[in-house]
């Protein structure tokens, strides 16, 4: 007489081997997508505010950057003519030269979009300056003078 039960559970032991692949197969459960949805959002909800408190910064950081080159670039051109350019001349004789200026020796900036901040608008100069010999500046995010944090001004004194 040939025993049956060992034929039995190796049929067994493959079916259940077929159902474990099958199910492995079939994908996530809807709990597991919800999951795994509810902890992304937890971590963008700590973590977006902080990016964009970063990122905010950075454009003042990058005012201040380009303001000191732009005060460099002033410098250069005092060097060759001898005097800063005029408030009616303004920053645009840093990369082109003013009609009446013959020792001009720029560019003294590649590109005119270094005149501009940040925030899309012209750096003001201003000369005879407030705060030192020539005013640098722009009034930060909100476009007004005075402020704090983003809103603050930003300039070369």
């Amino acid at each position: 007489m040939v025993d049956v039960e060992p034929a039995m559970k190796d049929e067994k032991r493959r079916v259940s081997r077929s159902r474990r692949r099958r199910a492995s197969r079939r994908g996530f459960s809807l709990l597991e997508v919800l999951v795994v949805l509810a902890i992304i959002a937890l971590v963008a909800s700590v973590v977006g505010p902080r990016a964009i408190s970063y990122f905010s910064r950075a454009k003042t950081k990058t005012a201040a950057l380009q303001i000191k080159e732009i005060e460099s670039a002033l410098e250069l051109y005092f060097l060759d003519t001898g005097r800063y350019p005029g408030e009616d001349t303004g920053l645009s004789a840093l990369v082109t030269p003013p009609p009446a200026e013959t020792r001009w020796n720029g560019p003294y900036l590649k590109q005119a979009s270094a005149l501009t901040d940040p925030w899309n608008r012209p750096y003001r100069y201003r000369y005879p300056g407030q705060h030192v010999e020539f005013d640098v500046y722009t009034l930060g995010r909100d476009g007004l003078e005075g402020g704090t944090g983003e809103d603050a001004d930003v300039g070369n004194w």
